[in-house]
């Protein structure tokens, strides 16, 4: 399938008005036009593509994507709505009392404000926690607004309204609507035009509580497992759609083109999942709406728990962190995560419902079968079952595994190797750490205490290790070992440039590279731990033969100072030399969110 321009189905309702008619291009004999179904699969008006066949009838499985394929059936409305007077006040059921009573799903959905009249509005949830018979008695005395929050709203605005919130669009607003794939609706008040009520279900399925309106940052309006919507002003901009959803484009203002199709103000298009590549140009402000996942990556460390809900793109729609804790315990520290975890979801909007799961880098020996922390030096834990823990305390489903091992995860999936199936992530910090990826899963070895690059030797007898043994990758390549050498050879030559820096106590790992050009002493500490890191590096492509070979941490500040003499190193030891497969050599580009995003991907 093409991209296509959707032909919505119009509604009539009696409190609409004619913009949608004279503004926005829609052609329907229906007046009032108070809603156009943009994108709808639903019974009650199905959009067709210009040949007049129905967009649900023409396209594939595959077009509408993989995430699509986990509902059991197309999950999300779109609606342009046009209110001239007030809507009713009402509230949706959620799922489990849709399905239970009315053999539906219920509905979630979320408003972005297109236009608004000068002293528009919407009402929308409680001003303050009510009881359900003060919330009765509000109803049956027709002052029920009273309770409400009122929101002057303006174009640009955004308000996301989850199953149970009660609420009402008033007259003069113009709204793009997101919302679950259902029709169904409880009124509570309908300024007395005799349509029915439906108060015995509304009581038994309105939250309470007082109602706080939340914003998202940057381009998103809304996030959860039935629709994502970003809100774009663009103008000649390059987007794709992926294998995992389909993309809706409705223009809200403006005009443009979108891979040489006129877009109008009011107009939606379908972008099929798989499309690739396709371009915007014009000058146009566009809602997009698409089916994502959504997980939650938690990066434990022993000073800080870092965590942040991240979709399956790789995006990190929101991130925080909390203090570890560790010298309370083992339960305190997982009573942080979940803390963490339940503000994270809060803050945009979401439940456990929205979760997929939560993914956990945790260091130390991982048992990550069983969720178990064997032994962490760091966290001064043994067998320690941290992922029924945290299960217990989220309710949501855990996976963990070495810290290491999922910011090799992360780099392969989101970073610099997210085009390779099989790739080794070597970080040199103050150890040398690392993971592999072998056919784009994580590799762990017995018992997950595999991947141990970092105690390979590769001089026998040679410099001691932390580990116990000597000779090791991490006694020579790491930022310690380099700082070590460094010291060393000025404590040697007296005369050395790199006396400039002050004292030994002022060397870093970057010391030496700052001063090769100019000192001999400095080069030489360069090029022993170039070479040193080279026939570590060569080991591991022996062994792994991997697409590429991934370097990170501060030592990679170096660039092409660092990666260039190693890649020469490389290609000239690696077994077969030109006749065997080339092994790519790349800086991480993650950072400190290599953890977090492996974590998450640890549900991929």
């Amino acid at each position: 399938m093409k991209i296509e321009k959707l032909y919505p189905v119009c509604k009539d309702y009696i409190w609409g008005g004619t913009r949608l008619k004279d503004e926005y291009g829609k052609k329907t004999d229906k007046t009032p036009c108070a809603e156009s179904w943009e994108l709808s699969f639903h019974k009650d008006g199905l959009t067709c593509l210009e040949n007049g066949e129905t967009l649900a009838k023409a396209v594939t499985q595959a077009e509408l994507g993989t995430n699509v394929q986990d509902f059991p059936f197309f999950p999300v409305l779109i609606k342009l709505i046009d209110a001239k007077q007030n809507l009713s006040v009402q509230v949706h059921p959620s799922d489990n009392y849709a399905l239970k009573y009315e053999n539906s799903f219920g509905k979630t959905e979320m408003w972005y404000i297109v236009e608004a009249d000068e002293d528009a509005g919407i009402y929308l949830g409680f001003n303050r926690d009510v009881t359900k018979e003060e919330y009765q008695t509000a109803i049956e005395e027709n002052r029920l607004t009273e309770l409400l929050n009122f929101y002057k709203v303006k174009a640009g605005d955004c308000y996301f309204i989850p199953s149970g919130t009660i609420h009402a669009i008033a007259k003069g607003c113009l709204i793009c609507e997101i919302q679950q794939n259902s029709n169904l609706t409880y009124r509570v008040f309908d300024y007395g035009r005799g349509r029915e009520l439906h108060v015995e279900k509304a009581l038994a399925v309105t939250t309470l509580k007082k109602h706080e309106n939340i914003a998202l940052q940057g381009d998103l309006l809304a996030v959860n497992k039935y629709f994502t919507v970003r809100k774009m002003h663009v103008r000649d901009e390059v987007f794709t759609a992926d294998t995992k959803t389909f993309q809706c484009i409705t223009c809200v203002n403006g005009q443009g083109e979108i891979d040489g199709k006129t877009v109008q103000k009011g107009d939606s298009f379908f972008v099929p999942a798989a499309y690739g590549k396709y371009t915007l140009k014009g000058d146009m402000e566009i809602v997009m709406t698409e089916i994502r996942k959504y997980y939650i990556g938690i990066d434990l460390g022993g000073t800080f728990i870092k965590g942040g809900i991240v979709d399956d793109t790789g995006r990190i729609i929101l991130q925080d962190k909390v203090p570890t804790e560790s010298q309370k315990g083992s339960a305190a520290v997982a009573a942080n995560i979940a803390t963490l975890c339940k503000a994270l979801l809060k803050k945009v909007n979401m439940t456990n419902d929205d979760i997929v799961g939560i993914g956990m880098g945790v260091p130390g020996m991982i048992d990550s079968q069983k969720g178990e922390v064997v032994y962490s030096n760091n966290l001064a834990w043994e067998h320690f079952y941290i992922g029924e823990e945290v299960e217990k305390l989220t309710g949501l489903p855990v996976k963990i595994a070495n810290d290491a091992n999922v910011a090799a995860l992360g780099e392969t999936k989101f970073g610099c190797g997210k085009d390779y199936n099989n790739t080794v992530l070597i970080t040199l910090g103050t150890g040398v750490g690392g993971g592999v990826i072998i056919d784009g899963k994580l590799f762990e070895g017995n018992r997950s205490a595999g991947a141990e690059l970092g105690h390979s030797v590769i001089v026998a007898g040679g410099e001691q290790c932390t580990c116990g043994r000597k000779g090791c990758l991490e006694a020579y390549a790491s930022a310690t070992a380099l700082i070590r050498d460094t010291k060393r050879a000025m404590e040697k030559d007296k005369n050395s440039k790199m006396w400039a820096v002050g004292s030994l106590d002022k060397v870093t790992g970057k010391t030496a590279f700052d001063y090769q050009d100019s000192d001999a002493a400095a080069k030489a500490v360069v090029d022993n731990y170039i070479e040193k890191l080279g026939v570590g590096l060569t080991n591991i492509a022996n062994v792994f033969r991997p697409e590429a070979i991934m370097l990170g941490g501060g030592v990679c500040a170096q660039g092409d100072t660092l990666i260039q003499p190693l890649r020469a190193f490389l290609e000239k030891e690696i077994f077969a030399g030109d006749k065997g497969p080339k092994v790519q050599l790349l800086i991480a580009t993650l950072g400190n969110s290599a953890g977090l995003l492996g974590a998450a991907a640890l549900w991929l």
